[in-house]
């Protein structure tokens, strides 16, 4: 929950499809910040 705080609570766009597009650019970016802490695992041999 830390990291939402960090991103803003209230949204920043006046406009209708803005404010659209700032709600899907912030998940996106937590998916990408949980992506780079998932360790990549390869088979050996």
């Amino acid at each position: 929950m830390h990291c939402v705080k960090l991103l803003r609570q209230s949204l920043m766009a006046r406009d209708f499809d803005r404010q659209v597009a700032e709600i899907q650019i912030r998940p996106a970016g937590l998916n990408g910040y949980t992506a780079l802490g998932i360790p990549v695992t390869e088979p050996v041999g």
